[in-house]
């Protein structure tokens, strides 16, 4: 028999203990082998990996990737890890144009290269067995306007649904500051336009919703959670895109992870630090740390029976921060944290 309610010294009850799975982007491992980083991640014990295909890591454009693509899932399956196929590699179409060329590009081949790659990349995570595949709008070219912005986006999209749903793999579109797609209300905008395809789903980062949503971040989980297929986390602070090792930021995290928990996600909650990849290990490591102390933090947390969770409040995070990385700093003289701009880093 499991056991009733926990409750609290002042009679309330407590949060019930709620599994959430943990991940790792390898994208803030690129100075390591996919190999490598793949075991890293095991060892420490994370669930998962946002596993971003490019040019070191599982590269979509290389010859033999039904091959390569088998290793990489034999190997997940000996280190007992799940993972999400995420497509923000910056240069991997194009290597002098960041992201380039989007979904939104006035040249239609270019919108197809950025199509292809991701139905590619659909292919690959149903033989990782993958439970989604990221990805994101771009930003709007110049000279461009958005009611054309959005047909190109639509248009674009139609292969690599078609593709998702011959493949059976969710496909979960991020809001990404900057972008034609920033917000959940420009998410629902999409799904409306394409007819509320069943396999359209939403990637939320946690940090994005903390830098432009009206609504805080467990506010904006429980908003999502219908539609809810993949999370990305990071600290952030308001109105600077700018993705944080935790406690660097303003994020309250037991009441994100809470709701969380609440809505019953099963997929992976990666962190998302691509710009920390000069220390990854020691990041990877502190994440898990941090994110198993908020856990915590918010199962401990008594809510009245029957009430809601408290709501999610921008303040310094209850769970200890991460301590500095070892004195290494990043190779080359490299800011160790530079602002991310307008588009996926």
């Amino acid at each position: 028999m499991s056991p009733g309610p926990r409750h609290a010294t002042d009679g309330t009850a407590a949060r019930p203990a709620a599994r959430l799975r943990f991940g790792y982007g390898t994208n803030g491992l690129a100075d390591l082998r996919l190999d490598d980083a793949l075991a890293l991640l095991a060892d420490l014990g994370y669930d998962g990996a946002g596993l971003t295909l490019d040019h070191m890591h599982l590269d979509p454009l290389a010859p033999d990737l039904a091959a390569r693509t088998r290793r990489v899932a034999h190997r997940l399956d000996a280190l007992g890890l799940g993972v999400t196929v995420e497509t923000g590699a910056r240069y991997v179409l194009d290597p002098r144009r960041k992201h380039g060329p989007s979904l939104l590009d006035p040249d239609p081949d270019d919108r197809a290269r950025r199509a292809g790659l991701l139905t590619r990349a659909v292919q690959v995570a149903a033989d990782l067995g993958a439970h989604a595949v990221h990805c994101f709008s771009g930003t709007v070219p110049a000279d461009t306007d958005e009611e054309t912005a959005w047909k190109r986006l639509t248009e674009a999209l139609g292969p690599v649904l078609d593709a998702a749903t011959t493949a059976g793999v969710q496909l979960a579109v991020e809001p990404e500051p900057g972008h034609l797609l920033a917000t959940l209300a420009d998410f629902h905008r999409l799904r409306g336009a394409l007819g509320d395809p069943a396999l359209l789903g939403l990637t939320l980062d946690i940090g994005h919703c903390q830098c432009l949503e009206p609504l805080p971040p467990a506010d904006c989980v429980r908003a999502a959670a219908p539609w809810l297929r993949h999370v990305q986390i990071e600290d952030m602070r308001r109105g600077v895109h700018e993705h944080l090792p935790f406690g660097s930021g303003e994020i309250d995290f037991p009441p994100v992870l809470a709701a969380l928990a609440d809505t019953g996600y099963q997929g992976l909650t990666v962190v998302e630090l691509p710009r920390h990849s000069h220390a990854g290990p020691h990041f990877a490591e502190h994440s898990l740390s941090f994110l198993r102390d908020a856990s915590q933090a918010a199962v401990s947390r008594p809510t009245a029976p029957g009430t809601p969770a408290p709501p999610s409040t921008a303040s310094v995070p209850t769970a200890p921060s991460i301590p500095a990385p070892p004195p290494t700093g990043p190779p080359h003289g490299e800011p160790s944290a530079t602002p991310e701009g307008s588009s996926t880093p």
